[in-house]
């Protein structure tokens, strides 16, 4: 019987839900402290406001990142009414989520993951586990990978129809290299070609992508199927097309 993979996307940024979980259990044991010794019932109280603040961040940030995220690039790859014979390149593929959902819509073209598979920012971000889902979902064929900085892309330019990327701008340091990554992003698509980016702390690159000559350069809020940490950290949506 072949074993069930457990989490065969990952969980992005384990650190930050780690965080979320360890402080919620400190403030909850803070919490049950001053319940034990009758502290002043404002510290009772305001150790259990925050142990449930963190709490509910943290079980939010484990449905986005487990179901959340997926429910929504589904609808995003249906919007983008694929022939099937685009060239489609995800910035930050991670372990595979958004580019085999795509690559699954695709039949003479191919969809090519690029990635420097950094584990701090993706728990399973490898290509071994990359691969390991394109097989089990009978994708070989049709998805490439590349060990790439998003910032300094090895393609030619013009070269794809599509460039999607997720939860993967965010995390470059420092921010001029986020300007770096969607200049590359411009320079890689085809006149006619859409770029679509799901991030958190997108303010800006509506202003940055119009500056490099997109247009009809749009942003909206993803609600709350995306926020990793309540309504304090909210995901985006950003799309743009090259004339």
């Amino acid at each position: 019987m072949k074993q069930r993979r457990v989490f065969p996307y990952g969980i992005d940024g384990p650190p930050q839900l780690a965080a979320l979980l360890a402080g919620a259990g400190l403030t909850a044991l803070v919490a049950v402290a001053a319940l034990l010794v009758e502290a002043p019932s404002a510290a009772l109280l305001g150790s259990t406001v925050v142990t449930a603040v963190l709490a509910g961040c943290a079980a939010g940030y484990a449905h986005t990142t487990l179901r959340g995220k997926f429910v929504v690039w589904r609808e995003l790859a249906e919007g983008l009414a694929l022939r099937g014979d685009e060239y489609v390149l995800d910035l930050g593929c991670g372990s595979g989520a958004v580019v085999l959902l795509v690559g699954r819509r695709l039949t003479t073209g191919r969809a090519v993951g690029v990635d420097l598979w950094r584990l701090r920012d993706q728990w399973r971000s490898d290509p071994g586990a990359l691969r390991e889902n394109a097989l089990a979902e009978g994708l070989r064929e049709r998805v490439e990978l590349l060990t790439a900085d998003m910032t300094a892309l090895p393609f030619a330019d013009a070269r794809f129809d599509i460039v999607v990327t997720s939860m993967a701008v965010h995390n470059l340091r420092p921010r001029g290299r986020r300007r770096a990554a969607l200049a590359e992003a411009v320079r890689v698509l085809r006149p006619g070609g859409r770029l679509v980016m799901v991030d958190i702390w997108v303010r800006g690159r509506t202003a940055t992508l119009a500056e490099l000559g997109m247009r009809s350069v749009e942003r909206r809020n993803l609600g709350p199927r995306m926020w990793w940490c309540g309504p304090f950290v909210r995901t985006a949506l950003v799309t743009a097309v090259k004339p």
